[in-house]
């Protein structure tokens, strides 16, 4: 069975179809020795060639049908490469030998919940396709609650900006307070669709989870930030969804299989998510911490400076006044020299005469102090002549005989 050569090199995982077709259009494609052209067919056995590397691949029926889910948290991206060095959904995905794996839908950075990955680009498209209806379930948390007049608006259609957009059923699930839980299908698969028919009513969506897709229900038992790859009963139920015929092989074999049945009986840890937005949140407030401290510096310069402007100023005012001072005693003259030598003169002489009369009451101090101790001298020396008297032997009161 022959497959188009354009839809072969982009599932091999070279590029995109339209970006396969360019290639081939250049010239850099060969089949079979010869120079392929857009549009051509190629068959199992051709030799396949790029640039003049061979290149190994499969016919789509021939290759086993793949689909796994994954469990997306917020902060995480759906693309392949984003040129913020964002988190994207791909990072965490098991690789794939000599294929690549196709998201099935889109989540905004925001949003969290069930997305479909495969490796079946047929089964893709169709089920994102909108003549297929797939339906998509989500579970919206909203400020604030949604009056019966909002919900039958919601529901019979609205008019956004590409077009119009309905609600296929809306239900409450719980909740309390300002923040409800609401539960809403849509058909579409367009760009950010569910919180923009929220928002025409003026209602703000804080959260948003897809909890279904198709056939497909996102289990209790896988946490956020991680995969598990569907068995054959999942995989047939989709493909019958959109008139595709199954294909032999399809399932899980060996490891497979086991690491499902141990993760429905033990589920793995969460994996934490939004790392790129919880970065966003550091940085802005690092930068507004550094405006603070740039604040207070420039506050405390300014403290400095004026601190420095008084002490000038007090310096300034202390030789304006010792100026003052030199000057007034230079315009006294003679008086001014006269007045200071008299007034050295008398304590001098004053200072003399004290110490003099000073000295001569230390005199008299001593020979009173000379006196009185050889009179104690005395006194001691008399006492200790004399015998000394025995005091009489008297018997305790409280003394007690054994």
């Amino acid at each position: 069975m022959s497959e188009k050569l354009q839809k072969v090199l982009a599932r091999v995982g070279l590029g995109s179809r339209r970006y396969m077709e360019e290639v081939i259009a250049a010239g850099r494609v060969s089949v079979n020795g010869q120079v392929a052209q857009v549009g051509e067919r190629i068959e199992p056995g051709d030799e396949l060639r790029i640039d003049g590397r061979k290149v190994q691949f499969q016919i789509e029926d021939e290759i086993r049908r793949r689909v796994l889910i994954y469990y997306k948290p917020e902060g995480e991206i759906c693309s392949r490469n984003d040129p913020e060095s964002r988190p994207t959904v791909f990072d965490h995905l098991p690789p794939i030998a000599n294929d690549r794996w196709v998201m099935v839908g889109r989540l905004d950075i925001n949003s969290t919940g069930l997305l479909l990955f495969t490796n079946d680009g047929e089964l893709a498209n169709r089920l994102m396709h909108p003549s297929n209806e797939i339906e998509r379930e989500y579970a919206v948390r909203v400020m604030g609650e949604v009056m019966p007049q909002l919900k039958n608006n919601m529901t019979n259609g609205v008019v956004l900006d590409d077009g119009p957009a309905k609600f296929e059923s809306f239900s409450e699930i719980g909740g309390e307070g300002i923040n409800r839980w609401y539960q809403v299908v849509v058909k579409e698969g367009r760009n950010r669709e569910v919180r923009r028919i929220f928002e025409s009513q003026g209602l703000k969506v804080s959260r948003l989870l897809r909890t279904r897709y198709g056939t497909v229900i996102l289990p209790r038992e896988l946490r956020t930030g991680r995969w598990m790859e569907l068995d054959k009963t999942y995989i047939d139920n989709l493909t019958k969804a959109v008139e595709l015929k199954p294909r032999q092989g399809t399932g899980l074999f060996g490891m497979a299989k086991r690491r499902t049945e141990r993760m429905q009986d033990k589920p793995m840890a969460a994996r934490r998510g939004g790392s790129f937005l919880r970065q966003q949140r550091r940085d802005s407030e690092t930068e507004e911490s550094n405006n603070h401290q740039n604040d207070r510096r420039d506050s405390q310069q300014t403290i400095n400076q004026y601190g420095q402007n008084r002490t000038e100023n007090r310096a300034d005012q202390r030789n304006e006044r010792s100026e003052n001072r030199f000057n007034k005693a230079r315009s006294g003259g003679n008086n001014y020299n006269n007045d200071r030598a008299d007034n050295r003169g008398n304590s001098f002489n004053n200072n003399r005469s004290e110490n003099r009369y000073g000295s001569q009451q230390n005199r008299n101090r001593s020979d009173d102090r000379y006196t009185n101790d050889r009179r104690d001298y005395s006194n001691r020396q008399e006492r200790s002549e004399q015998p000394e008297k025995k005091k009489p032997f008297v018997v305790n009161k409280g003394f007690k005989k054994f």
